[in-house]
């Protein structure tokens, strides 16, 4: 093997012969301070960590194979089916499809056992998982393709139009593996499955550094195109090691189920990682709505549920008719937990739920509160092994009632992928700036007050407006638009565009539907514009800029004026 040189803050050799990640992290002087000493769990990490072998491996051998690991649809699968079909995937990576440590491979596929075995399969085989939303089109894949240089595709069946869409635009991908959800070969197109069926059993996870890339995460990128975010095995088990263990307090007995896709790393840490950490099991739901949910609590006597404030709401009126008994703890994230949203669930149920704020630069959860600290309307404190402020843009530390920007360092942190200028936006004077404004006040909780950028949180899914504005830009009859958050009653905030038409004849209902579908054609469906206005004019600064800002004003003004 090539030697490497080594990284910091490790300094150990990297096992990654394909150097592509370590190339395109950001400078070390970019990156926020990170600290694992304020927890013996952190601190004991040693130099040389594979995640997958710490979260799945680790259990067969120590003799509890045997476990659930994975209900889904009525069957189950033990650690040791996990740690079967994750062996055989590496195996398959690393012998058929020549893989070697480094290489990144995109995963595509809902909650199901197979993505799941996917991706700890991809961190056996020392590969780096880039899982992407089901929902998204080739438009979308060919710049992550692009962009993380991926090799190697594993991919659900249900989703290969796509995908081989996206495989004609760029030569980038050199072979595609397609798998059922089960991996029982069900489908004659699933040659994964029977790849895997042919191959041996067994495999030894590749000796990674600790500080070597397990994950390229995309973030929904404020500036129209995603930006993909590096975590390492280290950072895998530190997300494990801080909310979980010390806000979530889980236990072996836990049967966890949520909403977020596993392409999510909320998604990846509640429905997956966090339950492998502590041996609990995960009910994985490949579709998601308000009624399945609830009847996934009562089938599975669920205990943990991990979904966003519009799912609770919606929940909340049909609770009362469910047996929800078994559920134990709940935990909101993805948007801002509204206080009517918390005090309805509460009285249906009996149960806090627990806000969480989080970040993809930062990989999971930061500012939370366990159940028996919450303060209602309030997100909570920074959570064990974190550290956070709110600053002014000089870097000064405001005092509490002073509204400004969420500072946040600890055991991860934010490292873009071959994007300096953009870290130094996100990372300053040594912390990360998720790009919220809060308030702190004199018990140290802190309050949400709004989004700092250009970021529009719908139903716990983040939407840059940006991107929205491109693929409508490509429309004949936009001459110009502009996008922005709009409050809605039901899912927080959508989606809404203000859009100059190239021709006023054709400002009407028709383009309106026209145009809405055209975005759905083009990029994921959640992102369209749920309201579009006509409008003749963009407000704008004397450089010509749009005043974004003021069309948000415009929008939360009318809000307002409607509940009053």
């Amino acid at each position: 093997m090539p030697e490497v040189p080594p990284l910091p803050p490790g300094g150990v050799a990297s096992a990654h012969t394909d150097t592509f990640a370590r190339d395109n992290l950001p400078p070390f002087e970019l990156w926020a301070r990170m600290d694992y000493s304020p927890l013996p769990e952190l601190k004991a990490y040693p130099n040389r960590i594979n995640a997958a072998r710490e979260l799945l491996d680790r259990h067969v051998a120590a003799g509890r194979g045997s476990r659930p690991a994975i209900w889904f649809e009525g069957a189950v699968w033990s650690y040791a089916d996990l740690k079967d079909r994750s062996d055989r995937i590496a195996r398959v990576l690393r012998t058929e499809f020549g893989l070697v440590p480094g290489n990144r491979v995109l995963l595509r596929g809902p909650n199901n056992p197979m993505m799941a075995a996917c991706w700890f399969g991809v961190l056996k085989a020392g590969g780096i998982a880039v899982a992407t939303m089901p929902l998204l089109r080739a438009r979308e894949l060919v710049y992550v393709l692009e962009k993380a240089q991926v090799k190697f595709a594993l991919c659900d069946v249900t989703l290969a139009d796509e995908m081989e869409a996206a495989r004609a635009r760029t030569n980038v991908v050199e072979h595609v593996g397609y798998f059922t959800r089960r991996g029982d070969g069900s489908q004659k197109a699933a040659d994964l499955d029977r790849r895997m069926a042919e191959t041996g059993a067994g495999f030894e996870p590749v000796d990674t550094a600790a500080d070597d890339t397990a994950l390229i995460a995309f973030t929904s990128g404020t500036t129209g195109q995603p930006k993909g975010t590096m975590h390492f095995h280290r950072d895998v088990l530190a997300m494990c090691d801080c909310f979980p263990r010390y806000v979530f307090k889980g236990s072996p007995d836990d049967i966890y189920t949520g909403s977020p896709p596993l392409a999510f790393t909320f998604g990846l840490g509640a429905v997956l990682c966090f339950p492998m950490r502590f041996c609990a099991s995960t009910v994985l739901l490949e579709k998601f709505s308000p009624d399945t949910i609830l009847e996934t609590i009562e089938r599975y006597r669920v205990t943990a549920l991990y979904t966003a404030p519009t799912a609770y709401r919606a929940m909340t009126e049909q609770a009362a008719k469910r047996d929800l008994s078994s559920l134990r703890k709940c935990v909101s994230a993805g948007e801002t937990l509204p206080l009517p949203t918390f005090e309805g669930w509460l009285d249906a149920t009996g149960i806090k739920i627990i806000d969480g704020l989080g970040s993809t630069e930062m990989l999971h959860i930061f500012v939370s509160a366990s159940e028996g600290a919450i303060k209602p309307g309030a997100t909570g404190k920074a959570i064990p092994g974190y550290e956070a402020q709110v600053m002014d843009e000089e870097g000064n530390i405001l005092p509490p009632g002073r509204a400004g920007n969420l500072a946040v360092r600890g055991p991860t942190g934010c490292r873009y992928l071959d994007d300096p200028a953009r870290q130094r936006m996100y990372v300053r004077h040594g912390w990360n700036f998720p790009g919220d404004i809060y308030v702190r006040d004199e018990d140290g909780y802190f309050h949400f007050q709004a989004r700092a950028d250009d970021m529009i949180v719908s139903a716990g899914y983040n939407i840059s407006g940006p991107e929205v504005e491109a693929v409508l830009l490509d429309h004949p009859k936009v001459r110009e638009c502009a996008v922005v958050a709009s409050p809605d009653a039901e899912r927080g905030f959508v989606v809404k565009a203000f859009v100059v038409t190239r021709q006023p004849q054709d400002a009407n209902p028709a383009t309106v539907k026209e145009l809405q579908d055209f975005v759905k054609a083009e990029i994921a469906p959640y992102k369209y514009p749920r309201a579009i206005e006509f409008v003749d004019t963009l407000p704008r600064t004397g450089t010509g800029k749009v005043q974004r800002f003021r069309l948000r004003q415009q929008e939360l003004d009318r809000a307002k004026s409607e509940a009053s």
